[in-house]
């Protein structure tokens, strides 16, 4: 591996590492919001699109684990492949 491809894969890694750390942020924000102000949200969106309580939970904590699933396969396991082989072509 050559040293421009080296430091090509450490700055991609850098960078999947922060969007990782970005979205669970975000998704901590979310559940925060969502589990603080449940009742403000309910009767903001629940009127504008004619849903029920449970309607809304169902499609914000299926929301929620959609934006974990991306996160996860998008960001973590490619960051988590690029250290592993960066580890093995330093050793």
């Amino acid at each position: 591996m050559t040293d421009s491809t080296h430091d090509f894969f450490v700055i991609l890694a850098k960078i999947l590492l922060r969007c990782w750390i970005f979205g669970l942020l975000l998704l901590v924000f979310w559940a925060g919001v969502f589990l603080l102000a449940s009742e403000a949200i309910h009767n903001l969106h629940g009127p504008m699109f004619g849903l029920s309580p449970h309607d809304l939970n169902l499609i914000y904590y299926s929301c929620m684990a959609f934006v974990k699933l991306v996160v996860i396969l998008f960001f973590f396991f490619p960051w988590l492949a690029i250290r592993l082989v960066l580890k093995k072509a330093k050793g």
